[in-house]
């Protein structure tokens, strides 16, 4: 059974590969593997040596410590807020498309939505 440090890794690699609009085997030419193996690490099913990690974020362009951000806030998910929000939040098809959309959009503009959006979660 993958461990969740795995699972949270491989979720956060599919999430970065994801918004930068990469596919599968781009990242795993980039990388120097089959397209297999990124799919294994995606799901958890298999775990990424350190210096695969460090590979893979450099093809996404982002620090390797980016893939354990938000790992400590799983320990203790037993908020309120934390229930609200879908466990599998970079899974949800919908919830990606909304923040790739969200930051299509220049920066000013990105700024007033996010304060409608945070003006209308308050009201709800």
């Amino acid at each position: 059974m993958p461990h969740k440090v795995d699972v949270h890794v491989g979720q956060r690699i599919r999430q970065r590969r994801w918004l930068a609009g990469m596919t599968q085997q781009k990242l795993a030419e980039l990388v120097g593997i089959k397209f297999q193996q990124i799919q294994k690490y995606e799901t958890g099913a298999n775990r990424v040596s350190a210096s695969r990690l460090w590979d893979i974020a450099d093809a996404l362009g982002v620090e390797v410590a980016h893939f354990f951000e938000g790992l400590e806030a799983e320990k203790g998910k037993s908020d309120g807020l934390s229930q609200s929000i879908p466990a599998d939040l970079i899974g949800d098809k919908e919830a990606m498309d909304l923040v790739r959309s969200y930051y299509s959009i220049p920066e000013h503009q990105r700024r007033r939505l996010f304060e409608l959006a945070r003006v209308l979660s308050d009201v709800a």
